[in-house]
């Protein structure tokens, strides 16, 4: 009987994981297939939107997730030639009552180790490491999974949520390498007491300037501070975490502001990454095959929506392979249905952000700053409402209510 066969997971990121507990929530066992020796993650601080404290609370890792989050004031946006502020969005009382849940920041392999604590001590999931899914083969009935050193696995469906580089995308899609936008971020994780003191703040912070922007949070209870910098510097090829020199980073930064500068200067032991996305496509889904996170839409950092993205795309999964249980190829369509919209929304919108907010010059600045500081917070809830007020599954509950009433 197929229905007592896993569900294959190509990929131990936080999309792979979610998925994976999601399911488990609704019953559904799974056999997740990391190709690293270990399963954890690199990199530092994430934001989390409202959204994903929705994701959190339907996969079963609310409580988890909020007892190690930070909760910050407010999303600062900084002009980092004039050094002044221009605009302020409060997270407060009525940001959360607007949108149901709070906005937070995490470190990544926090948030990740919340999810593989879940798995583990769940019985309908199983973990496995050195175990790279190649390539698949179906039957109509099973999909089969080749690893790198020739295993053959089978399972009921198999989900590739093995990142932008994604092996199952490769047969899926077919759509050769990401895009390289030639962004390229710098990442530093400092202790507090090497941060300013002026810049002390309980905010997400982002100064914008010419071809470049600073961010930086509070993270782990106020212990540490993320601190990302990203210089549009023309890269022409990817790169992931190269350790490279105080002197490199500071390049693309001294036309910026002193006192966002100095945020440069505290930064330690920095690593380079050189940011790809890809353009949204119509359809992830082979049969019994579907892809799910950055496998399937990635996008550049400018939204704060990557990993959020993946955990509502693990919800709409878990939710239609629950409400089709009989019809797996119908439930990976009704799941492509929920998500391929809305992501390639928060795709596009990330680079438009980046060109428009994030690096805007002269002339271009100004309107920027001109149109945000005119803004009241009610009316950035509004902006935002689309994205932080939904679950993610509003289509299919009004669907599903509608199909009851009639």
């Amino acid at each position: 009987m197929t229905q007592t066969l896993p569900i294959l997971i190509a990929g131990g990121g936080i999309g792979g994981l979610a998925t994976a507990i999601g399911l488990a929530q609704k019953g559904i066992a799974s056999l997740v297939l990391e190709k690293a020796p270990a399963l954890g993650e690199i990199g530092a601080g994430i934001q989390l939107g409202p959204n994903a404290f929705h994701a959190f609370d339907y996969l079963g890792v609310g409580d988890a997730a909020r007892d190690i989050a930070v909760y910050i004031d407010s999303l600062r946006l900084m002009d980092a030639i004039a050094g002044t502020e221009i605009t302020r969005i409060p997270l407060d009382d009525a940001f959360r009552s607007r949108f149901g849940n709070p906005y937070a920041v995490i470190h990544r392999g926090d948030l990740h180790k919340v999810f593989l604590t879940a798995c583990a001590d769940h019985p309908l999931v199983d973990l496995r490491t050195d175990s790279e899914v190649v390539d698949y083969e179906q039957d109509g009935a099973t999909v089969t999974a080749i690893l790198a050193d020739g295993t053959r696995v089978t399972g009921r469906l198999l989900i590739g949520a093995d990142g932008l580089w994604s092996n199952v995308r490769k047969r899926v899609v077919g759509d050769g390498a990401p895009r390289v936008s030639g962004h390229t971020t710098y990442r530093s994780v400092i202790p507090t007491e090497d941060m300013p003191e002026d810049l002390r703040w309980n905010a997400a912070t982002l100064w914008a300037g010419p071809k470049c922007h600073i961010v930086h949070y509070p993270l782990k209870g106020w212990k540490l501070f993320n601190l990302v910098v990203t210089y549009h510097n023309d890269a022409p090829s990817p790169e992931a975490g190269v350790p490279v020199s105080h002197d490199e980073v500071k390049k693309g930064f001294e036309h910026v502001a002193p006192v966002a500068r100095q945020i440069i200067d505290r930064g330690q032991s920095w690593k380079r990454w050189v940011l790809c996305d890809r353009d949204p496509v119509s359809n992830w889904i082979d049969g019994r095959v579907a892809l799910l996170g950055d496998a399937a839409h990635p996008m550049l950092q400018y939204f704060a929506q990557g990993a959020c993205m993946a955990m509502e795309d693990a919800v709409a999964l878990a939710y239609e392979m629950d409400r089709l249980p009989n019809d797996p190829e119908a439930a990976l369509q009704s799941y492509q249905e929920l998500r391929r919209l809305r992501t390639a929304r928060v795709q596009l919108q990330s680079r438009e952000i980046g060109q428009h907010v994030y690096h805007a010059a002269g002339a271009h600045a100004e309107l920027r700053n001109a149109v945000m500081r005119a803004k009241s917070p009610n009316d950035w809830y509004d902006v935002v409402d689309w994205l932080y007020g939904s679950t993610g599954l509003e289509g299919a509950v009004s669907a599903e209510s509608h199909a009851r009433a009639g």
